[in-house]
């Protein structure tokens, strides 16, 4: 029998909900075509009606910007589209230097590196104690030959808030694409893309209880990209390919179930976690900003213990977290953003992340922060870092 496990890891996915699912299933087993045009046969033209239908749910939900939305098949492909799409097409043109700033998730920075090493130039802004950009840093760093732009909207570790209008404003001023990878702040911080001026936006279904394997690009008026994937014209000849329907309606129907009333129970279950910890537990420290962070979010550092063990002694224990522990990840490298925002690397490695999602009840955090209380105890038992802080 499997075990119960309480989760709080829904900043790197979210348990699809019910009503997402029947959604989608007319698409699996009764409109199952393929999308065609108006001159097409009829499971064709309802499959692109769905189609249509799913991407003004999401522009609506964005603002009704003047822009397109291209389906892709997450958060990561978005972006690499909008980095890599927009610096190929521009490259020549104008110039071929691009800003990112530190601390970004991995499908920005690592296409940026990518980028680099093609012979673009990129400079990697630094950030605050809180995750946060120098507004003067990113005005002195743009020239004639910058091209892009891409800073996240919210942090995929510490939750952080960006403004992202103010970095639009900056990018408008000086013709500048800007992109900005809101993964983790979309459905659970309003973005109105009308009033924002943002070019690009990366957005994915994952996080808000939505299908895995469907995401969106934003692509405002007059913004020009190479295609990404060859072959025939779907996705406005962006991206070729059959196009995920069933994905696309979970997507637009994950979108219509986000409420605002909803997200304010999440932000004081977040608030309530993270008072009842540094109430209970010593020697922690609350990583991001304490008020501009994304209201799902958590991260916390528990001194002389790696977030690695505790990690896996709450697995045991049948609840779900996540860590910027080296030794964690393939890398072996402690997490940048914790060392971006000024951290040391013990204070990486005793980060955890807990983020909440609609499932989440106030006795899951009455629960995991007994067990968190049991579990640091322990743990600094044996800690050597804490042997040695006591000599």
């Amino acid at each position: 029998m499997k075990k119960e496990t309480i989760y709080f890891d829904n900043a790197a996915s979210s348990r699809m909900d019910e009503r997402v699912l029947e959604a989608m299933k007319p698409y699996f087993f009764e409109v199952y075509a393929v999308a065609t045009s108006e001159f097409g046969y009829s499971l064709g033209i309802e499959a692109r009606e769905a189609l249509d239908q799913a991407r003004a749910k999401i522009l609506s939900f964005l603002g009704n910007p003047q822009g397109k939305l291209v389906f892709t098949s997450g958060g990561t492909e978005s972006s690499n589209i909008a980095m890599k799409g927009a610096a190929k097409k521009l490259s020549g043109k104008k110039g071929n230097h691009i800003i990112v700033s530190k601390i970004e998730d991995f499908p920005v920075l690592n296409s940026a590196k990518s980028l680099e090493r093609e012979g673009f130039e990129v400079t990697y802004l630094d950030v605050d104690k809180y995750g946060l950009i120098n507004m003067g840093q990113l005005r002195d760093s743009i020239s004639e030959e910058t091209i892009l732009v891409s800073i996240q909207h919210a942090n995929q570790e510490i939750g952080t808030i960006q403004d992202i209008k103010s970095i639009a404003e900056i990018c408008g001023k000086n013709n500048v694409i800007f992109h900005s990878d809101a993964t983790y702040s979309f459905g659970r911080v309003p973005i109105d893309l009308s009033k924002l001026g943002v070019d690009l936006l990366t957005i994915s279904a994952h996080t808000i209880h939505g299908p895995k394997g469907i995401g969106a690009l934003y692509v405002g008026e007059g913004v020009s990209l190479s295609k990404w994937v060859d072959g025939g014209f779907q996705e406005f000849d962006l991206r070729a390919g059959v196009e995920n329907i069933p994905g696309a309606v979970g997507f637009a129907k994950a979108v219509e179930l986000v409420t605002e009333e909803e997200n304010k129970k999440i932000e004081s279950l977040r608030d309530y976690l993270i008072e009842k910890i540094q109430k209970e537990i010593p020697d922690v420290i609350l990583n991001g900003h304490p008020e501009k962070r994304t209201p799902n979010n958590a991260n916390i550092t528990f001194h002389y213990v790696e977030g690695e063990s505790i990690t896996l002694h709450l697995d045991m224990k049948g609840f779900a977290v996540s860590t910027g522990s080296a030794c964690f990840s393939k890398s072996l490298e402690a997490s940048h953003v914790i060392l971006g925002i000024g951290g040391d690397h013990e204070r990486a490695h005793g980060s955890v992340r807990f983020t909440f999602g609609r499932f989440n009840k106030k006795e899951d955090a009455d629960r995991i922060v007994e067990a968190l209380g049991e579990v640091v105890e322990k743990l600094r038992e044996i800690s050597p870092l804490k042997a040695e802080k006591a000599r």
